[in-house]
């Protein structure tokens, strides 16, 4: 028989924060940066917790150097070499401390890890990233990558429910990602009927976490600054986004025109673009995951970066939270049917 949660789970779109009495005389007073000491690796991370995601596209060693000029976070893709590694690490030692070398769960991939962290001993955090953290193998791979680099800082996801975040805690993880299936050119709720409405999901998650001393990053459904503020009221310790740092400079790909428009290409990474590009194909066991779409141009992502920070900033004033760190603690959401007013698009 199955069960059903009768709960109401909600989404971004799905509420409002709201405002409350401020001491805070500008935006500028709000501290965003956060001084976070993690429970396995003892390691202690100084920075604004924003993150590019680790997909092929957004998460370039460009993006890395753009973001960490404001001290943000860029979690790198798992393609390129240890040499590659190696020449960007020397030319931009400062950006060593914002940036996660990835991996999957494979042979391969734990190999790969292995020479860039060797390659490179500035490298401190590790995003191990599967598209289903429920396997018992991740959970073993977790363990495994913990043992060989016991002094590294491990992200580890995707995952949506508080059990889970407990169980890769306790294998060695330090910060788990949340989120299957709300990202922008993801498909995982239409192919597989899997999922959990991105607010909720963090919000139990950072409970689950937090009991254990341990860290969540939202993982997708952001659409703009508002969303990135939302994800960290409902308690979340990063928030990561690809969609948002698409279309840039800094992404990978060349700029297309079409009549007379500008476009970049930015795909999920179970899509068949990417499979193609990476693995040959898609399997046969399996379906794609993801979208292949075209971005409109952005230009330099130091705009869209100050479009987000300056939004935390204004969201935190509003709520009266001086510091990032403080804003779950001054969050109250407000459940609404609507809110925008899109007579204008």
């Amino acid at each position: 028989m199955p069960n059903i949660v009768n709960e109401i789970k909600l989404d971004f779109k799905d509420v409002l924060l709201r405002p409350k009495r401020s001491t805070l005389r500008s935006r500028s007073d709000v501290n965003l940066h956060r001084n976070i000491t993690f429970r396995n690796s003892k390691q202690t991370y100084v920075g604004v917790p924003v993150m590019a995601s680790n997909m092929d596209t957004v998460g370039t060693f460009e993006m890395a150097k753009a973001l960490a000029k404001y001290s943000l976070f860029t979690c790198i893709h798992k393609y390129y070499s240890p040499d590659e590694w190696k020449k960007f690490s020397q030319e931009n030692p400062e950006c060593l401390k914002h940036v996660a070398a990835s991996a999957g769960m494979g042979e391969n991939d734990f190999n790969r890890l292995s020479e860039v962290l060797q390659a490179v001993p500035g490298i401190t955090f590790i995003c191990l990233d599967v598209a289903n953290g429920y396997s018992q193998h991740f959970v073993d791979f977790v363990r495994k990558v913990r043992t060989n680099f016991p002094s590294h800082t491990i992200i580890a996801g995707n995952v949506v429910t508080g059990e889970m975040v407990e169980e890769l805690i306790l294998s060695g993880a330090d910060i788990i990602k949340v989120g299957i299936g709300p990202g922008s050119v993801c498909t995982t709720r239409m192919k597989t009927g899997v999922g959990y409405p991105q607010l909720s999901a963090v919000i139990e998650c950072a409970d689950a976490a937090h009991g254990l001393q341990g860290h969540i990053i939202s993982d997708g459904g952001c659409t703009c600054a508002g969303d990135v503020a939302k994800a960290f009221g409902a308690g979340a310790d990063f928030v990561m986004a690809g969609g948002m740092f698409a279309g840039h400079d800094q992404c990978d790909g060349e700029v297309i025109e079409k009549n007379g428009k500008k476009f970049k290409l930015f795909y999920g990474m179970s899509s068949q673009t990417a499979m193609e590009r990476h693995a040959g194909g898609v399997a046969d066991y399996r379906a794609s995951e993801g979208k292949t779409v075209e971005v409109p141009y952005k230009g330099n992502v130091e705009a869209t970066i100050q479009d987000i920070l300056g939004g935390l900033r204004s969201a935190c004033t509003y709520t009266g939270a001086g510091k990032l760190k403080e804003l779950p603690r001054r969050a109250t959401f407000i459940r609404c049917t609507q809110q925008l007013n899109n007579i204008y698009t």
